[in-house]
């Protein structure tokens, strides 16, 4: 891949506007299509994107393994405690409309969370997939 000097050069050109794109997505996901598990997909594609062209070691540099496996259960532990925090206040699981003096508020908070939580479970699952086929080939 070394020789590949437009195909690096490209990527290193698309990678900062994939972030930004997958920031959109998730900050944006409640007003209208996309969310956390769009956003996740997209962010894990750009770590994937960067792993075929500059290298797997390389990647694992950004996003060590260990990392990615302690991401998987800690997106379902933001999603989760999201709806046991709404509990502990008293309300139903995932109500989030107690999370903020304003129900509204606290709806828009609750989902902001809950988006996040799955954005972290499904960008970790796919680079966790993505490491465990890698290594398989060697």
């Amino acid at each position: 891949m070394r020789l590949d000097v437009v195909l690096r050069v490209g990527s290193k050109l698309i990678l900062p506007f994939m972030l930004l794109f997958a920031l959109y997505v998730q900050f944006h996901g409640e007003y209208g299509p996309g969310g956390g598990f769009q956003a996740g997909v997209i962010s894990a594609g750009m770590m994937i994107l960067y792993a075929l062209v500059f290298g797997v070691a390389k990647a694992k540099l950004i996003v060590p393994q260990r990392l990615v496996e302690f991401m998987v259960p800690l997106g379902v532990l933001i999603y989760a405690g999201t709806g046991v925090l709404t509990m502990l206040l008293g309300q139903n699981f995932l109500d989030y409309g107690v999370l903020d003096p304003s129900p509204m508020h606290g709806r828009e908070r609750g989902i902001f969370w809950v988006e996040v939580g799955v954005h972290v479970t499904v960008a970790s699952t796919m680079l966790a997939i993505f490491y465990a086929f890698v290594e398989r080939g060697r």
